[in-house]
């Protein structure tokens, strides 16, 4: 898994489908707040004037010179859910970025958020 301290170094680069297809730049990594270990991934995809950002899982992702590769296919990461570039994760709708690779989802003990952007 990755390193925390390691994640400022991933922003700018491409993100690459398992397959090397390029699906879009490294946005923003989000860590799960129980572990503090990277679990999500946002990516810039669109066209230039219409930017937004999606969410793929880090599990199984490999870092290499200049891109990031996802464990996912370029279409599925495509079609996830997606905000703004401006925008924010709300907290109601972590449960669905989780049900769209059909990971399982839990809040913390006390019902705090799962992800938290670094």
């Amino acid at each position: 898994m990755f390193e925390a301290e390691d994640v400022r170094e991933w922003r700018g680069h491409n993100v690459v489908d398992h397959e090397r297809h390029r699906i879009g730049v490294l946005e923003a990594v989000y860590v799960d707040t129980a572990t503090d270990q990277p679990a999500f991934a946002t990516v810039t995809v669109g066209l230039p004037t219409r930017h937004r950002l999606v969410f793929v899982p880090l599990g199984g992702a490999t870092v290499g010179p200049g891109y990031l590769k996802v464990a996912y296919d370029k279409k599925q990461v495509k079609e996830a859910p997606s905000m703004g570039t401006d925008g924010e994760l709300l907290a109601e709708n972590e449960k669905t970025v989780f049900a769209h690779y059909e990971l399982a989802y839990r809040t913390g003990a006390g019902g705090e958020r799962r992800l938290a952007r670094r």
